[in-house]
């Protein structure tokens, strides 16, 4: 199943017993914008919103960090969402926080899960039918996660990966930031990338208009990137969220997804004991 679905596929389907949308909309720090007043004023029928900072492991130090598989459940379960559940996630943005949440649901065991390419700007360009006014609250369901940890990764295992360099980290933030051109948004953080890491910005893995780029395209950049299915990849980023679009570009492009480091720069650049390269 591609794990991207269009508006042209997703219209005559709306609304289908089993099938939910999901809104992820969030914006970084210094970005513009207030994801739950949006989505209460306008939104696809019948969409729910799922808070990434709230179905998070809220004790972590770090942003967003993936929560312990009983509250994944308990929240998502409260979305109305079960194992037998179809889901559609968009967002308002490029992508970046859909495809989070359809890695969430990969690590949790649950692939029915697709991302609207061009999320909420290719709907209203296609004029898909536009929900306002009060969300209804959705019916409790039970949803049992499966986690597959092979999916996730620490910092113990780029630390490990260091001396091995068993697996190709590959950093989905853009190319002033790795390699320390610019400053870093986030207080306190260094500037450059893990030692040995390739940049594959995900900026550049979708069009203006916000929709992904054709499939023959992403395997060019991922090739360009050295991912050929050679090495196991660990995709990075600056928490967690964008590292997921190459996740879901190999998956597109017939490679195993691969693992995203969930702490990622945030983690990495916010200790003095680990090395960087600029």
């Amino acid at each position: 199943m591609d794990p991207v679905i269009t508006t042209a596929e997703l219209m005559p389907i709306l609304g289908q017993p089993g099938l939910v949308v999901l809104e992820a909309t969030k914006y970084l720090p210094g970005e513009p914008g207030n994801p739950a007043a949006e989505f209460a004023a306008s939104r696809i029928p019948g969409a729910r919103y799922f808070d990434v900072d709230l179905i998070a492991d809220t004790d972590a130090t770090l942003p967003h960090m993936l929560p312990a598989p009983g509250r994944f459940a308990r929240l998502v379960g409260q979305l109305g969402i079960s194992n037998d559940s179809d889901i559609v996630v968009y967002d308002r943005g490029p992508m970046f926080w859909a495809s989070r949440v359809w890695w969430m649901f990969g690590a949790m065991g649950h692939d029915r899960v697709r991302v609207l390419d061009g999320g909420w700007t290719a709907w209203r360009a296609a004029n898909g039918p536009v929900e306002t006014g009060a969300p209804a609250a959705p019916r409790a369901a039970s949803f049992v996660p499966s986690p597959r940890s092979v999916r996730v990764r620490g910092v113990g295992d780029l630390v490990a990966n260091l001396a091995t360099g068993q697996e190709l980290v590959v950093d989905a933030r853009g190319a002033a930031r790795f390699h320390a051109q610019v400053p870093e948004f986030r207080p306190g953080l260094r500037s450059g990338h893990i030692p040995g890491a390739v940049n594959l910005p995900a900026a550049t893995l979708v069009g203006p208009d916000k929709t992904m780029l054709p499939v023959a395209d992403l395997k060019a950049k991922l090739a360009a990137a050295g991912i050929d299915g050679s090495r196991p990849v660990v995709a990075s980023c600056g928490s967690g969220v964008s590292a997921t679009l190459i996740t879901l570009a190999m998956v597109r492009t017939g490679f195993a997804p691969g693992a995203v480091y969930d702490g990622s720069w945030t983690e990495w650049g916010g200790r003095q004991d680990l090395p960087l390269e600029t």
